[in-house]
């Protein structure tokens, strides 16, 4: 695996965008943290978290399993020419890690790390949100990063510690690498129709509550259409 790096560290607090009267159906007022700013020094890595960091809708973000999110650099050359927005840069996709060397098809599910003084664990892969689209008022931008697999993923905390950008990511465990987060976003959004890739992506015991649900959801609806697929319990 190549050198990992983090190259910036981005936060917010929870902010009130204000409409500008254009009205486009993205233009109305909206409450997010989505709007991260990157930071200098040291920020200190909590269990739900970088410290000084929010989110308003803790029901779909944040979390111990959404603690980080993080995004590769590499995908922004891509995303500036397509969308004609040169001006994107870090914490555009709203990370809170920009970093350089981690795509999604050489991250694996239950992946441990060690940045700076804390030690994390990949979780799962990203699921852009409508604050995406609506941050750079294109109305597909969701359904973009989703079909393109370049989502990024998140990481729950293991171990508490200062971060700091520049620093190393250096891989420290690897338990399950045939979940690279590239197959997993395949899994979810490519093959809705593979239950068996599904039930078994869904058994990894590393990957979030949230995913093992709506994958094991879906396969449970094909046992309940086809009585051949259900199993002894």
């Amino acid at each position: 695996m190549k050198p990992a790096l983090l190259l910036s560290l981005q936060i917010a607090p929870v902010n009130t965008i204000a409409a500008t009267g254009s009205g486009a159906w993205w233009d109305q007022p909206w409450t997010s943290g989505f709007h991260k700013q990157t930071v200098a020094g040291r920020v200190w890595l909590g269990y739900e978290g970088l410290r000084g960091d929010q989110q308003a809708d803790r029901r779909h973000h944040g979390g111990v399993e959404k603690a980080v999110c993080v995004y590769p650099i590499e995908h922004y050359p891509a995303w500036r020419e397509s969308l004609h927005l040169p001006e994107l840069a870090p914490g555009a996709f709203g990370e809170n890690f920009t970093v350089q060397g981690l795509p999604e098809p050489d991250v694996c599910i239950g992946d441990v790390f060690q940045i700076g003084g804390a030690r994390v664990q990949v979780s799962q892969p990203r699921q852009p949100c409508w604050k995406l689209a609506r941050r750079w008022r294109i109305k597909d931008l969701t359904a973009q990063a989703e079909q393109s697999g370049r989502t990024g993923f998140y990481l729950r905390v293991l171990e508490h510690g200062w971060v700091a950008a520049g620093g190393p990511i250096e891989l420290r465990q690897r338990s399950f690498p045939r979940f690279t987060i590239a197959y997993a976003n395949e899994v979810m959004h490519q093959r809705k129709t593979d239950f068996a890739a599904a039930a078994e992506l869904a058994g990894c015991p590393l990957l979030s509550a949230s995913w093992k649900d709506s994958l094991w959801l879906r396969a449970e609806q094909k046992q309940a259409a086809d009585p051949s697929e259900r199993t002894e319990q």
